[in-house]
C-alpha cells in the first residue's frame, strides 16, 4: 500500500492492535481533547465529530503527516452510551443493553492538515446482546474492565458471555472497521 506515514490519534490498545494489521509503521500520539457528548446529536453525528477533532488536534502538531482520529458511540434507540464513569454505570448500561440488539458507531476521520484535506466516514453495526441477569452481568464485569468501553463491553473480551450476535463489521465494534478503512486509505497517496 502506498500510503504515507500515519498518526493514530489515539492510545487505545484495541486500535493500535487493529491498524497493525493493516499498516506496519505508524505512530502513537494520543488526542488529548476530550470527547463531546451531547442529546441532541445522533450517534453517526457524535462519533464523527469526535473523531474529526482528534484528528484535527493531532494534526496542528504534525501537519504533514496523514492522522487518524477515531471515536466508538453506542446507540439504543436515541439514547447514547460512551464511557461509563464507574462499575455503577457500566452495571446500568448493560443492564439496559441486555436482551436487545442496539447500535454500534465508529467513525474515523483521516486529516492531513498541510493539504487542507480530510476524509470523515463512519461504520454501524448492529449488536444483540442475550438476555442477562445480575449476576451475569456482575460476572462479566469482574472479567472485563468496562471504564475505557464504549457502551462498558468488549466484544472481543468476553464477548460470548454477553453477545448473542452481530450484523455487520466484527472490527467496527471493537473500535477500527478495518473494512472500510483500508478501502479509504487507498484513496491517499504521497501526493495527496
Amino acid at each position: 500500500m502506498n500510503a504515507p506515514a500515519l498518526i493514530l490519534a489515539s492510545a487505545s490498545p484495541r486500535r493500535v492492535e487493529l491498524l497493525r494489521q493493516l499498516v506496519l509503521n505508524f505512530k502513537i500520539v494520543p488526542s488529548e481533547l476530550p470527547e463531546i457528548e451531547h442529546d441532541q446529536l445522533t450517534a453517526h453525528e457524535v462519533a464523527q465529530i469526535n473523531a474529526y477533532r482528534k484528528a484535527r488536534s493531532v494534526a496542528k502538531r504534525f501537519p504533514d503527516t496523514l492522522v487518524l482520529g477515531a471515536d466508538t458511540v453506542v446507540s439504543l434507540d436515541t439514547r447514547l452510551f460512551g464511557k461509563p464513569v464507574n462499575l455503577e454505570e457500566a452495571y446500568q448500561m448493560l443492564d439496559q443493553l441486555q436482551g436487545r440488539t442496539h447500535e454500534v458507531v465508529t467513525a474515523l476521520c483521516l486529516f492531513r492538515l498541510r493539504n487542507h484535506r480530510h476524509s470523515v466516514f463512519a461504520e454501524s453495526t448492529a449488536v444483540t446482546f442475550r438476555p442477562l441477569d445480575g449476576v451475569s452481568i456482575r460476572r462479566y464485569l469482574t472479567v472485563v474492565n468496562p471504564l475505557d468501553k464504549a457502551g462498558a463491553y468488549a466484544i472481543q473480551e468476553q464477548g460470548e458471555q454477553i453477545v448473542e450476535k452481530i450484523s455487520g463489521s466484527y472490527t467496527n465494534v471493537v473500535g477500527l472497521p478495518l473494512e472500510r478503512l483500508q478501502k479509504e486509505l487507498g484513496q491517499w497517496t504521497d501526493g495527496g
